[in-house]
């Protein structure tokens, strides 16, 4: 366990935030606090009860701008180490806290939709505020965010920006940054900044990527605009097809988006991640899925590149509704999570992924590696219930790869993490950076990939660590998310 690097004891701690908050603010309870000491919401030491990193000394919740302003003064000028967090769909570790007596501020309580503006298309929240609150009144207005990641029924927009997220129609509407007007935030002293809505400027660098992606480890995000689109859901029209060659099956999706064209959906599965969603999938075939949606003449001129480029392989169709119906229930909520934490119990089984980005020229050659290499090397192979892989998001110059892999537990639930997902996860990320991918394409870097992260951005780390050693020279938030620190909780500079 790290130690605290506070001159204040714990309970000085929780007496100090007490006095800057209201008593229905701060959170003490033994139970809720050892909750928050864990993320990876399906983390398996933490449905069997265990709870071995530090516990946070408070949880605190404020209503205001100026109340996380007031908070963060505070940890700077007491050096007590701040986890800030909204929804807590983190799975990559960032919401871990790692350093005694830490403080949780979470966000969630400035839940305020602060403006919609239909004229100039674009909503402000708090950062509190549901993705899927905000995406339910767009609705109503004919309107959509366009962003819709999996965890869109719990997930909020300081933790969306914080983590740069992804949705499900990427390759149409962008990932949050691309949707991101402007935002309000408070530095790891209290400043307060804000980063004005202005449909693009051109002084000096865009200081919004600061921000946004910053897991919490520079700022705390307090408020967010985002653009906003119209909303044709009526004309959205789905295209599945079956393919026994991966290479050939990510060439359909290169093929219609260099071509131009910008699906809602574009997306390739190996055989093994597909059966998952598709009980009488072909062992032996990748499945190709995709869809279009906006006004119906983009919709038809999208479905002929499609259809013209899924003729150009070999396959056999899908029928429309099938995809339609998986999609349309593809994301998931409490109850989703309840049911997996109850799995994890009654089956000893976990599911979990790693997901990286590479050129379209280097992506089979990827995938196929990292298939082999974990068949080969990993060393509880045999325990081994899925392995498999998807494309969801793809560019100009490239594409995501999602890798998915399930285990049957046999060893004690301390050791599932280093026996089975941190193994599986450094060949992923390994393979990814020795192709010159990106370790990580939208979960976040947290505490799990920071051991990578000099290497993910070579000479071009100074910049980052420039970022930290001017907004948090204290290394007060979230120690150990994106930054590596020493066994003291100081900031590692010298990662090699």
């Amino acid at each position: 366990m790290i130690p605290s690097r506070s001159s204040l004891s714990r309970e000085e701690i929780v007496s100090a935030v007490s006095a800057v908050l209201t008593s229905e603010q701060v959170e003490t309870r033994d139970d809720v606090l050892r909750a928050a000491s864990v993320d990876r919401f399906r983390k398996y030491t933490a449905v069997h009860g265990i709870f071995d990193g530090p516990i946070p000394a408070a949880i605190v919740y404020p209503a205001s701008t100026a109340e996380v302003s007031l908070l963060l003064e505070l940890a700077a000028r007491h050096r007590i180490a701040v986890v800030p967090r909204t929804g807590g769909t983190s799975t990559e570790g960032g919401l871990e806290t790692v350093v005694a007596d830490t403080v949780v501020v979470d966000g969630s309580r400035m839940a305020e939709i602060v403006s919609i503006d239909e004229g100039d298309m674009m909503a402000t929240v708090q950062c509190g505020v549901p993705l899927q609150v905000l995406e339910d009144q767009l609705r109503a207005l004919g309107l959509t965010t366009g962003h819709s990641p999996q965890s869109k029924p719990i997930a909020q927009y300081g933790g969306l920006v914080s983590t740069r997220s992804i949705g499900q129609f990427s390759t149409l509407y962008g990932g949050i940054e691309d949707m991101v007007v402007g935002l309000e935030a408070v530095l790891a002293g209290g400043e307060v900044v804000r980063v004005k809505n202005v449909p693009r400027r051109a002084a000096g660098p865009d200081i919004r990527h600061v921000v946004i992606g910053n897991e919490g480890a520079l700022a705390f995000v307090t408020e967010v605009t985002v653009k906003v689109f119209r909303h044709h859901g009526d004309t959205a029209r789905y295209v599945g097809a079956r393919v026994s060659d991966f290479g050939a099956a990510i060439g359909v999706l290169r093929e219609v988006v260099v071509d131009g064209y910008r699906p809602s959906v574009a997306r390739v599965y190996s055989p093994q991640d597909a059966a998952q969603h598709f009980a009488d999938h072909p062992s032996t075939q990748h499945l190709v899925v995709l869809a279009a949606e906006g006004p119906e003449p983009l919709v038809e001129a999208t479905l002929t590149a499609i259809e013209a480029a899924i003729q150009g392989v070999e396959h056999d169709r899908v029928p429309e509704q099938t995809i339609r119906d998986w999609f349309e229930n593809l994301n998931w909520g409490p109850d989703k999570i309840e049911a997996e934490k109850q799995s994890m119990l009654t089956t000893a089984h976990l599911g979990y992924t790693t997901e990286i980005s590479v050129d379209w020229s280097r992506t089979a050659e990827l995938y196929d590696r990292v298939m082999q290499r974990i068949e080969n090397e990993f060393d509880r192979f045999d325990d081994l219930g899925l392995l498999g892989a998807h494309s969801s998001h793809s560019y100009q110059t490239g594409t995501n790869l999602y890798f998915v892999y399930d285990y049957d537990i046999t060893c004690e639930p301390r050791e599932e993490i280093d026996v089975y997902h941190r193994p599986l996860n450094a060949i992923i990320v390994e393979e990814a950076l020795r192709v010159g991918g990106s370790m990580v394409h939208h979960h976040g870097v947290g505490k799990y990939r920071t051991p990578w992260v000099r290497e993910e951005h070579g000479s071009a780390y100074t910049l980052l660590l420039g970022l930290k050693r001017a907004f948090d020279p204290d290394n007060i938030m979230n120690p150990g998310t994106v930054f590596a620190i020493d066994d003291r909780g100081e900031l590692l500079e010298g990662l090699s």
